[in-house]
């Protein structure tokens, strides 16, 4: 697997009407809008997305993940459209460098949901993964009534492999999860074909 912290800081991936930008300090002011205006709906599945959501918490999110990329994890970026509005999240974690597998994680403000954002940004990040990366898995993990990102798992060509009971602890309660497996073949075929395929 090759080095995470030898990318550029202003790294930026192109995706069909979407650009993913590493996150910048001055990016704090979007991220905190898209956070507070979906609440109801990122925070049912991600915690960190709640009522006392500050622009604070959207600072010290973005250096904690500058901090860390500079030691290899995460890899994590803004969702932007072509008009720059930020649409929301998606990063690269818990590489395991030795089977050259990452754990790949999303999330969409609530204006953009219905959008097909998620799919597109997941397809390419999956892409630089493999080919810039090295990587050769990527797991996508979803509680298992999260239907929207399990449904968007299904749209960026990953497979679905099976329930992990407890795989997630979302708040202070395990809950169980839905894995699936993304290789550098499925993003060979149309997604879309292959999820009717699994239906």
């Amino acid at each position: 697997m090759n080095d995470l912290s030898a990318l550029p800081v202003t790294l930026q991936l192109e995706a069909p009407g979407l650009q993913l930008r590493l996150w910048q300090p001055s990016h704090a002011d979007a991220l905190y809008e898209a956070a507070r205006e979906s609440i109801s709906t990122v925070g049912r599945w991600l915690p960190w997305c709640h009522a006392g959501y500050t622009r604070e918490h959207a600072v010290g999110w973005i250096q904690r993940c500058r901090d860390a990329s500079e030691g290899g994890e995460p890899c994590a970026f803004g969702i932007f459209n072509d008009e720059g509005l930020l649409l929301g999240g998606v990063a690269l974690n818990r590489f395991d460098t030795q089977q050259r597998s990452a754990n790949l994680g999303y999330w969409v403000r609530e204006r953009a949901h219905g959008r097909s954002v998620a799919p597109r940004a997941v397809r390419r990040l999956a892409a630089f993964g493999f080919d810039t990366l090295g990587l050769c898995r990527i797991e996508i993990v979803a509680a298992v009534e999260n239907l929207a990102s399990r449904r968007c798992a299904e749209k960026a060509g990953a497979r679905f492999e099976g329930i992990g009971r407890h795989r997630l602890v979302i708040g202070s309660t395990p809950v169980d999860a839905a894995v699936y497996g993304l290789l550098p073949a499925d993003l060979d075929q149309p997604a879309e074909a292959q999820s009717s395929a699994m239906s």
